[in-house]
């Protein structure tokens, strides 16, 4: 593996902007120069940690952007195990996980930085997630939106997105930055150190839902996570793997029911995966009704697969997150399907 990549000059900044990156010239090109053009320099390096692309992304990196540097990592390690080798490698102050397919406009790093230089407490935060799109329409994107929640039964969901319904944004969630349970992996700044000290992302969960797992062990260590409203991103989403796809229904299914299982107490986690297998019964009928037939098959291959990766954890907190927080006390399937509630703000959490 290379070694790390900064110098002593390089020690002096305070934040590495990372992109990791597996055979997306094309999004390079689209992305990157806006990456460059938006990130203040004096305070961030931006750095691609390549996957082990077998395409031009290499080639693009160095000849197009050299001011961009560069961790070849000499196979694709995934979203998870990815970033756990960048950080090692770079162990910045503060990291910024940055998905390839993200627009950064001027100035969005700054109120990051700055609110977490102002708060030892908080151990990550995010920037409001936008789509990236052409229409005049400002529309929050899926994975993100404006800060992440789970429900009672571990149904993640978000201020600005419930499901499948994405709320244009209006303004409505700019009041302040507020506590949030997870931070998307679009876009999230870390406490570098504090990512190393909680075990870093579980390489295991390869891609989706690593972040939700990360936030969790951040928020059992004692450290807080916020969305930082003055900071915005414009995400395209499905870059890497379009929505839809039977490979993101199994990891989502599959990893799921790893997060559980690793981060509420024995007891309490079993109730609540006896109720997620029902459920997720139902989810597999709805798939065969709509003759989705590689979701069905990936619902069953994700169970399958829970079962005999379950073992790996053994150490579960004494401490259910879920019951303490009033967004995670919220039954959303409960409030969207059987209420017709779709907008964060018609939960009226207090």
């Amino acid at each position: 593996m290379p070694r790390s990549l900064q110098t002593k000059q390089e020690q002096m900044k305070k934040v590495a902007v990372i992109i990791l990156n597996w055979n997306g010239a094309a999004l390079l090109r689209r992305y990157l120069p806006t990456v460059i053009a938006g990130t203040d320099d004096t305070i961030a390096d931006v750095i691609v940690a390549d996957n082990g692309s077998t395409d031009e992304s290499l080639e693009v990196i160095r000849q197009e952007f050299p001011q961009v540097k560069v961790l070849a990592l000499d196979k694709n390690y995934g979203f998870a195990q990815g970033y756990n080798l960048a950080i090692k490698q770079t162990m910045y102050p503060y990291t910024v996980l940055l998905n390839s397919d993200v627009r950064t406009p001027l100035g969005w790093l700054n109120p990051l930085l700055d609110y977490m230089e102002a708060n030892p407490a908080m151990g990550a935060v995010m920037p409001k997630i936008l789509k990236d799109r052409q229409e005049g329409k400002t529309m929050f994107e899926y994975a993100g939106a404006a800060g992440g929640y789970i429900d009672c039964h571990g149904y993640p969901y978000c201020r600005g997105r419930i499901f499948d319904y994405v709320e244009d944004d209006h303004g409505q969630y700019d009041d302040s930055p507020r506590s949030v349970f997870w931070a998307s992996g679009a876009c999230m700044m870390v406490r570098s150190r504090l990512f190393q000290d909680v075990g870093g992302m579980d390489k295991d969960f390869f891609a989706h839902m690593e972040e939700i797992d990360l936030c969790w062990r951040i928020r059992l260590a004692g450290s807080d996570l916020a969305m930082v409203p003055a900071s915005r991103v414009y995400h395209l989403g499905g870059g890497s793997l379009s929505y839809g796809n039977p490979r993101k229904t199994y990891l989502n299914f599959r990893n799921n029911l790893l997060l559980l299982h690793k981060n509420l107490p024995l007891d309490e986690g079993k109730r609540l995966l006896f109720i997620r297998r029902l459920m997720d019964t139902l989810a597999f009928g709805m798939a065969l009704a709509k003759f989705h037939f590689g979701d069905a098959w990936a619902i069953i291959r994700a169970h399958r697969d829970f079962r005999r990766m379950r073992s790996r954890y053994t150490s579960q907190p004494t401490v259910n997150l879920l019951s303490q927080l009033p967004e995670e006390r919220v039954n959303i399937i409960t409030a969207h399907y059987l209420h017709g509630i779709k907008r964060f703000t018609d939960l009226n959490i207090q």
